[in-house]
């Protein structure tokens, strides 16, 4: 095993780092629909203003005059209006509608697509909550600028339109609603700040429930088995008790600001009919400019409400984008390659191997090199801890070595992409997990558009084959939720087949027997020697019956190679370490008779 010095494998394509960069190029063909939102709402606007105007004619011209014609013209012209501010309502409905399903498909699509091209130790530092989170924070995202919010947002600059038309028509209390809007607006700020920081302690309380939530579920079948629930029930009660507490806490901040907000919005009205009032006696406006004033206060006091009251959506839809851009800020894997090679031969290689975790941990593989070559498998063996399947990750490519490097024929593995990789290494983990679905979906997942010849061959090399056409449905059996209604030797057999569906040149495989009985054992030794005549096969594994069809057996000791070499030799040497430590035990007294 020769040991090289390398330098550090290349660095992935440095992602886009401004922010909002993910979210620019999905709005940019959304402005034309955003312009003719915003020019609906100005009609609308506009036309709110008839119903403040026609009572302001009948109260001071038909009244006062007995103008019937007047009256019959004036109630046309608002039936006309309605019908036309119904049909622009609608429009402006839809124009949202088509912005909201384009926001859910364009951006559902890059969240999903970079949470996918995620390295596998930055999706392994979260909880599986917080992905799925990320997922919420789209929904706020999109019901932010394609929903009521975003209609209140396009309301709101005619606000100004509504208090200049009360300046003409009732001067004497329009002072009142520009001293009213100054104050919500005061209102608003208080009310976002307040909400928004009550808002981040519940989304993080909501954290904790929701991820020991799907740690139960996970391991529903050992909570069931060992009757844990006495155990889980007093940690989801604290941590549910604590997300109904931040709920309430942001909730009882939320209402004290909105019925300010109403109450402000009474007191405005009161104000504004008393000063009305002295205005009317003095002979400086006129009833119906009271009357139509009034109303007019209602389209304008009315976002304003609703911007208080829904100022937490503002501040929700601020974290959602916060976070979401440092969801796209994060590294990706490689995703496209600079040139297409052709199906490697299968040498693996690792010079001088050596990975932590953390920065300022100790390595868990310190200075590890090895040359495995096809037409053998090899074995790797080791106490707990001692770094097998790390070592299995780093020669696929899942994990990216601190220092040294991992070479298939020669070539860095650095420069290939995920699904390169995956074409040329199949794996099979420690845990083998089947998703929602027939076997044969199962079995084609790794390999798009592969034929029935592809699943049968795959099938049929595992092992696995005979098994499924015993069933009634075969290859359509369905395996249930994470493969939850097979066993674990056939869920183990149908991701052995999974791992060679596209006739990998390298197949990893981590304590591959840990589900079989003796004989499927057997099955599987006599299965991986015919395909390691051609192929290279490194598996993780403590089991006599496939160790005897090694060639070569590795025994880690805290991320070094402790032994290596041959099987044969390998495991005798360990049944004479074995001896020696048996012999230098002192044999426990003889029990004395009673």
């Amino acid at each position: 095993m020769g040991h090289m010095n390398t330098d550090q494998a290349s660095e992935p394509a440095a992602p886009e780092r401004n922010a909002h960069s993910w979210l620019r190029p999905v709005l940019q063909p959304l402005k034309p629909l955003f312009r003719e939102v915003l020019a609906i709402s100005l009609f609308v606007n506009i036309m709110a203003l008839a119903a403040p105007v026609f009572v302001l004619q009948v109260y001071d011209r038909v009244v006062f005059h007995a103008g019937l014609s007047t009256l019959e013209g004036l109630v046309i012209g608002m039936v006309l209006v309605l019908i036309f501010d119904f049909i622009l309502r609608q429009t402006r409905s839809k124009a949202m509608q088509s912005v909201s399903l384009r926001i859910d498909v364009q951006v559902g699509r890059k969240l999903f697509d970079k949470v996918m091209a995620l390295p596998l130790r930055t999706l392994e530092a979260r909880p599986a909550s917080y992905w799925q989170m990320l997922f919420r924070d789209l929904d706020t995202v999109r019901n932010t600028l394609a929903g009521s919010t975003a209609i209140l947002v396009s309301d709101l600059p005619f606000v100004v339109l509504f208090l200049g038309l009360v300046f003409i028509i009732a001067q004497p209390i329009a002072w009142v609603l520009l001293l009213a809007l100054v104050l919500f607006l005061i209102l608003a700020v208080l009310s976002g700040r307040s909400v928004a920081a009550a808002a981040g302690r519940e989304r993080k309380t909501q954290q904790g429930r929701d991820a020991l939530l799907a740690e139960t579920i996970m391991a529903r079948t050992t909570i069931k088995a060992l009757a844990l629930e006495d155990h889980l029930r007093p940690l989801w009660e604290d941590r549910q008790a604590a997300t109904i507490e931040r709920s309430m806490e942001r909730g009882t901040q939320a209402d004290r600001f909105v019925n300010l907000g109403q109450m402000m919005t009474v007191g405005t009205t009161v104000a504004m009919t008393a000063v009305g009032a002295i205005a009317i006696i003095n002979q400086d406006m006129t009833m119906g400019g009271l009357i139509a004033a009034n109303m007019l206060s209602g389209r304008l006091l009315g976002p304003l409400n609703q911007l208080v009251g829904g100022w937490r959506t503002f501040a929700g839809f601020r974290q959602s984008i916060a976070r979401l851009d440092g969801l796209f800020a994060l590294g990706e894997d490689r995703t496209e390659s600079k040139i297409a090679l052709a199906r490697p031969e299968g040498r693996l290689r690792a010079e001088s191997l050596t990975f932590r975790y953390r920065t300022d941990a100790a390595p868990v593989i310190d200075g590890i090199s090895l040359d495995i070559l096809p037409g053998g498998v090899t074995a790797i063996m080791g106490a707990n801890g001692s770094g097998k399947s790390t070592l299995l990750k780093l020669l696929l490519g899942l994990y990216r070595p601190s220092e040294g490097r991992v070479l298939i024929d020669g070539a860095d593995v650095a420069q290939f992409t995920r699904r390169e990789l995956a074409t040329w290494m199949g794996y099979v983990p420690q845990e083998s997990v089947l998703f929602d679905g027939t076997i044969r979906d199962n079995l084609a997942q790794g390999m798009p558009g592969a034929t029935d010849d592809d699943v049968l061959r795959a099938a049929t090399l595992a092992g696995v084959h005979s098994f499924v056409v015993d069933l009634p449905d075969g290859y359509a059996t369905p395996v249930g939720e994470a493969g939850a209604i097979m066993s674990g030797g056939m869920r183990q057999r149908i991701a052995i087949a999974r791992a060679l569906i596209g006739d990998p040149p390298v197949l990893l495989m981590d304590e591959p027997s840990g589900s079989l009985d003796r004989h499927a054992e057997q099955q599987l030794r006599d299965t991986l020697a015919a395909l390691a005549k051609d192929r290279t096969i490194v598996i993780v594994s403590h089991s006599p019956v496939l160790l005897q069809g090694c060639r070569t057996i590795l025994v880690l000791d805290r991320g070094r190679i402790a032994v290596g070499g041959p099987a044969a030799d390998v495991l005798r040497h360990m049944a004479q370490q074995a001896a020696k430590a048996k012999a230098a035990t002192p044999a426990a007294p003889a029990r004395e008779e009673a």
